[in-house]
């Protein structure tokens, strides 16, 4: 019985260390990021402009990469932003955050962090209380990824 249960410990073990060694985490596609674009904002398109994403053109580590999210908006009642989402391909899961906002927000500017598993295209969206979505994208180099230390082939 012992001797068995040494043999189970050592399958363990082993399954383990190549999971260290080989991760096989799935990366979010631009397929991926499109499907959860348009689970949150369904048929509608966003337009470019009115929304600035600030972020390091390139990141010396994904751990944490600062971003900034200005959308123009007076923030009225009548005309306000409603939703902010961050997209990030390349990572395991494509949507980074959603931020609900509202007319008492005051301004809609977001500041926050990021993980960047890889050299990737992060892109915010807002969606506007008049039906309108607005975007803005930014390439980010990384140097040393976050999520996944592997060599990128891609």
């Amino acid at each position: 019985m012992s001797s068995s249960r040494r043999r189970v410990l050592e399958i363990t073990a082993k399954i383990g260390l190549a999971l260290c060694v080989y991760p096989f985490a799935a990366r979010a596609t631009r397929d991926d990021v499109t499907e959860a674009l348009r689970s949150r904002i369904g048929v509608r398109s966003p337009t470019a402009g009115g929304i600035t994403l600030q972020i390091p053109r390139i990141a010396e580590t994904g751990n944490s990469v600062p971003i900034t999210i200005r959308v123009d908006s007076p923030m009225t009642p009548e005309a306000h932003v409603e939703r902010v989402h961050v997209f990030v391909e390349g990572n395991p899961e494509p949507v980074a955050a959603t931020f609900h906002l509202g007319p008492r927000t005051g301004i809609a500017e977001i500041s926050t962090r990021v993980r960047l598993a890889r050299s990737q295209n992060v892109l915010a969206v807002a969606e506007m209380s008049d039906g309108s979505v607005r975007s803005d994208s930014v390439s980010v180099i990384v140097t040393l990824g976050a999520c996944l230390e592997e060599i990128w082939t891609d």
